[in-house]
């Protein structure tokens, strides 16, 4: 799920989440100052050597271009900072020659504010076919047969489009060169998803100590919200649950508030240069009772399993596996079913909230150095409430290193 449909998901199904609003701020000095420290943005030199790892991985698969729409991944490649709609402006990442931008050609000024390699912008009018400018790119640089890879989340009628406008193109997905590339980060990379995640670290202790029994969830969010606005963060999402409605990872309609000695899930993140956090904390206004302790207890144990369980060459799917056999053993599941873990333990994460590839039961791909992963696998009891640790590591050539430290107590949460 892209961060755009979680943050439409949660908007529409959880009553009282607070997500990417603008919190009423009393003044300037209410809230913590920022992080010391400037978070440096990925260079032009960056992007264009992962233009020249693309074209590594593009020379090994046989493909001869591929063709990014707006969204994550042209930030990736080229910098440029757009969005999708029925007016396509799309990359052309040949094997052999420059990047070629297709753009509505009153779009080309803001394109080039943000574009950070050498391409060349070829712009279509209204009246014009701008899949007659992605297929002249294709033959222009040799790529007219293909393999065309098409990255992941291209729209279908773009695909469609292209293969009118070229027939004799073949198409395949472009996924073994865009994942080849995004999901190992580097140092800079880290570096950003390390300070974001600092950022949301250093929002939760400011607000943690704040949430008293009677407010609503709206309320602890958009106080979330404001620290990290002022500790230097952009909020991504904000999700609050309380009591019952925190066995449903996701939420429920009904009406929440906060209620002394009952549970408190937050799920928040936030982006810096575009990098993102991703920290739940789980915790009790007042006296956690003994039922409660004994899941956040179990729970902060499954997180350890997990980060123990992931090592260099281990199938992502085996953190998952260790995981689920400890809960198990407890009398949770078996499997996905609940009461128990109904979520893969972890997913990937970079400049999307979630990225491939995933910590679930059955996914092969090797962990390597350079891989981001979130540990969250929390314990959800349908009728009583959900227990949720997320902490986010990257595997090194060592193993992994968390961004964050995970708490050890419910008492000390943050």
């Amino acid at each position: 799920m892209t961060s755009v449909q979680r943050r439409t998901l949660l908007n529409g199904m959880v009553a009282g989440a607070t997500l990417l609003t603008l919190p009423t701020i009393a003044s300037a000095d209410t809230f913590p100052a920022p992080l010391p420290g400037k978070a440096a943005p990925i260079t032009a030199a960056e992007r264009e050597a992962r233009i020249e790892q693309a074209r590594r991985l593009m020379r090994a698969h046989g493909i001869r271009a591929l063709i990014v729409e707006p969204g994550s991944s042209l930030i990736y490649f080229t910098g440029i900072q757009w969005w999708r709609s029925e007016r396509v402006t799309a990359a052309v990442i040949p094997l052999e020659g420059d990047v070629v931008i297709v753009t509505p050609f009153f779009e080309a000024p803001s394109i080039r504010q943000t574009l950070s390699i050498p391409a060349e912008i070829r712009t279509w009018n209204e009246d014009e076919n701008p899949m007659t400018l992605i297929a002249g790119a294709l033959r222009d640089r040799g790529a007219a047969s293909g393999p065309v890879a098409i990255e992941e989340t291209v729209r279908y009628f773009i695909v469609d489009g292209l293969k009118k406008a070229l027939p004799s193109v073949s198409v395949l997905s472009g996924a073994p060169v865009v994942r080849g590339c995004r999901m190992h980060k580097s140092a800079a990379e880290i570096a950003l998803m390390k300070r974001a995640t600092d950022i949301t670290i250093a929002s939760y202790r400011y607000v943690i100590p704040r949430v008293k029994p009677g407010m609503t969830p709206r309320q602890v969010g958009e106080m979330m919200d404001a620290a990290t606005i002022a500790l230097g963060g952009t909020p991504e999402f904000t999700l609050i649950l309380t009591g019952e409605a925190a066995a449903y990872p996701h939420g429920s309609r009904a009406p929440q508030v906060v209620r002394e000695n009952d549970i408190v899930l937050m799920d928040c993140g936030c982006t810096v240069e575009g990098y993102q956090s991703d920290v739940s904390r789980t915790f009790v206004p007042g006296k956690a009772t003994d039922r409660q302790r004994q899941v956040w207890n179990q729970v902060r144990q499954g997180q350890r399993i997990a980060f123990a369980a992931a090592k260099n060459g281990a199938p992502a799917g085996s953190v998952d596996d260790a995981v689920r056999r400890y809960y198990e053993s407890l009398g949770y599941g078996p499997g996905y079913r609940l009461p128990g873990l109904s979520h893969r333990t972890g997913h990937g994460i970079g400049l999307d909230g979630h990225e491939p590839v995933n910590l679930v039961h059955g996914e092969m791909t090797k962990l390597e150095p350079g891989m981001c992963f979130s540990d969250e696998p929390g314990l959800y009891i349908p009728g009583e409430f959900g227990v949720r640790l997320e902490d986010c590591f990257h595997m090194t050539d060592t193993g992994p290193v968390w961004f964050s430290e995970p708490p050890d107590s419910i008492d000390h949460p943050a």
